[in-house]
């Protein structure tokens, strides 16, 4: 899973600064009515769960992540929200307490990208075909049957550059690889670099992902909505 201490810093302002639409997101969380013990995989510094926190203050809400100076950050956030906890997980080794009604990941752990008329494909934080098969398995021990699982969609990466909101400059490189891609982030505030992060993933066709799935009890739900922003799995058993 990967480790994005050395972006934990700067996180919050690339995010801000046009990358991804919260409001959006938590929108499209809100319609399929979470009403009780919602997971997040890979919460990062909380900015999903803040905004959906604010709507839904009643709601338990559980975010998970791996890069503890990331967690701190949420910790702050997240403060003022007691129906919110966090926890340090691995989620090839996840243990908590609760079963989940709804779990989702947007740009976690997991997600799809959808490029055009072609049929999606997974993308994996995890480079290794056995830890994600221990992911999903630890996963599936912490989803209700009949609950649901919500997998972010993501247009294709690409090579690009472009100022953010505090007027560095924020890049990333793309390299494919045998299994995936290699992703390079860069953070720059005039000549000097300020943040250089390398992240390995793993690429699954919409058909391994399935079949993937589909080992641990998650079968896909077809939705009718083009403008959804997640992939819907319900656990079957």
């Amino acid at each position: 899973m990967g480790d994005y201490t050395n972006m934990a810093g700067y996180y919050d302002v690339i995010m801000t600064s046009g990358y991804y639409d919260y409001a959006k997101i938590v929108d499209s969380l809100v319609s399929h009515h979470p009403e009780r013990n919602v997971l997040e995989i890979g919460c990062g510094t909380g900015l999903i769960l803040e905004e959906l926190a604010k709507r839904q203050p009643k709601l338990p809400i559980t975010g998970i992540d791996l890069t503890a100076p990331m967690l701190s950050i949420a910790q702050k956030r997240l403060a003022p929200f007691p129906t919110v906890s966090l926890s340090q997980q691995n989620i090839t080794e996840l243990a908590l307490d609760d079963k989940h009604e709804l779990a989702f990941s947007y740009g976690g752990v997991w997600y799809f990208v959808i490029d055009g008329d072609k049929e999606p494909f997974l993308v994996s934080h995890i480079a290794d075909q056995h830890a994600n098969e221990l992911g999903f398995e630890h996963l599936a021990k912490h989803i209700a049957v009949g609950g649901t699982l919500l997998l972010g969609i993501q247009g294709p990466h690409h090579n690009y550059e472009t100022t953010i909101s505090n007027g560095m400059k924020y890049s990333q490189q793309i390299d494919p690889t045998d299994i995936g891609f290699t992703k390079h982030y860069f953070l720059h505030d005039g000549e000097q670099k300020l943040m250089d992060q390398t992240v390995h993933y793993r690429t699954y066709t919409f058909a391994e992902a399935k079949a993937l799935m589909g080992a641990y009890g998650f079968e896909y739900v077809a939705e009718k909505d083009a403008n959804q922003l997640f992939l819907q799995f319900k656990k079957v058993k």
